[in-house]
């Protein structure tokens, strides 16, 4: 009899001891959040910047426990900066790999022709990179929006270059470079709709290709119209090549363009050429704030980048600071359905500590923009890296600068 018994109790543990390992790997199912970007080719160092900021913040969530009590779990793909690539992914992503939500996009015309894959699918996307002004308002005819973004949009980038060239540093003549993509052309007319409010017509409009190696004529249009700037629209290896292109012609006049002259790709292949370039950036590698430094100091142990310089910082930060994002909604939502999260993120309850700025209530149904105009600051090539333009910057640096109470919205 006590032998049965035994075996009775000891069937009864075993099955209850299974039950139990169910309920535990049920509860451990990763979240698994889709990372689209180039990770090779010249929009690499954004694409990787950004994916290893995602990494860092995914291994500093899953280290406190994940989110629900499960863990957090990227499912990367390079899109290698090309459409039809990043199409597949989307569909690979929703389809295969049943991802919870996205995190990524670069480049503005992968992202317009990605997106609508998550869109149809009801799975959020947090464009932490790409800038194109339409990229929020794609689905404005429909009655939800999944696209949201925590980047500074060209509508805020181009007049803060038109404000830094025209007003703060007083040229009148000045000729606009841009690259033949969707991100060149939407910001070559966004810097047009922004000159002409200060009464400015460019001198110069010219268009060059990914790849371009060679800028000799569209600079001596620009140099011979009389531009005493040029204003750019590109990429980090084209951009280096019309550094490059005014030191062979003798010809050196300021360049003021997006973001991207902080590219470590335009800072190296420019070398001294490049030394100067003034562009907007949400985040400049300075440990500013106890928030920043911990962002700097763990990403460059963890990524050991050449020459302690995280190669797109912008990328980096933003990047870390979407999933941080997709975190506190998830959470608060309670849930890993897609229309659950987006109620969330238009209604974040509880503010999210950033690298870029605290996003207290970042989004509602109406504006799925996280950055406003007040908080990007000029930054400038100076000894191979971007540092602070203006002091009065680096000397509030310490503050953070929050979304402002009125949001300046895209244009569509």
């Amino acid at each position: 009899m006590p032998f049965r018994l035994n075996r009775f109790a000891l069937y009864a543990a075993v099955a209850a001891a299974s039950v139990g390992l169910s309920v535990a790997a049920h509860a451990a199912e990763p979240i698994k959040i889709g990372v689209a970007g180039p990770f090779t080719g010249g929009s690499s160092s954004m694409g990787v910047s950004m994916r290893d900021g995602v990494r860092l913040a995914i291994d500093e969530i899953n280290k406190a426990g994940g989110v629900l009590g499960r863990p957090l779990q990227a499912i990367e793909r390079d899109d290698e900066a090309k459409n039809e690539r990043g199409v597949q992914i989307a569909q690979e992503l929703i389809n295969k790999e049943k991802v919870s939500a996205a995190v990524g996009y670069i480049n503005t015309g992968v992202a317009l022709a990605a997106q609508r894959f998550f869109q149809d699918a009801r799975i959020p996307v947090m464009n932490n990179v790409a800038t194109g002004s339409v990229i929020t308002h794609q689905f404005d005819d429909q009655p939800e929006n999944y696209i949201f973004r925590n980047s500074a949009h060209d509508s805020i980038q181009a007049p803060m270059i038109v404000e830094e060239a025209i007003t703060r540093r007083g040229f009148k003549k000045v000729a606009i470079l841009a690259d033949s993509t969707n991100y060149g052309q939407l910001g070559r007319a966004d810097l047009e709709k922004a000159l002409a409010l200060k009464g400015i017509k460019p001198v110069a409009i010219e268009k060059f290709n990914i790849k371009d190696v060679d800028m000799t004529a569209q600079l001596l249009k620009a140099k011979e119209a009389g531009a005493e700037a040029v204003l750019t629209y590109g990429i980090g290896p084209e951009l280096a090549q019309i550094a490059n292109g005014m030191t062979k012609l003798g010809w050196k006049v300021p360049m003021v363009g997006s973001w991207t002259l902080s590219m470590a790709n335009y800072i190296d292949n420019a070398g001294p050429g490049g030394e100067g370039a003034r562009m907007p950036q949400t985040f400049i590698q300075e440990p500013t704030t106890p928030k920043r430094q911990s962002f700097i100091i763990n990403y460059l142990k963890t990524f050991n980048p050449k020459n302690a310089r995280i190669d797109s910082p912008v990328s980096a930060a933003q990047g870390y600071d979407s999933i941080y994002l997709l975190a506190a909604a998830i959470r608060q939502a309670g849930s890993t359905d897609g229309p659950k999260i987006r109620a969330a993120l238009e209604d974040l309850k509880t503010p999210v500590d950033g690298v870029v700025t605290t996003y207290t209530r970042p989004f509602t149904a109406k504006d799925h923009e996280a950055i406003t105009a007040n908080i990007p600051v000029i930054g400038e090539v100076k000894g191979q890296r971007v540092v602070y333009a203006y002091a009065q910057d680096l000397q509030k640096a310490s503050e953070v600068r929050v979304k402002s109470a009125v949001a300046e919205l895209p244009k569509k």
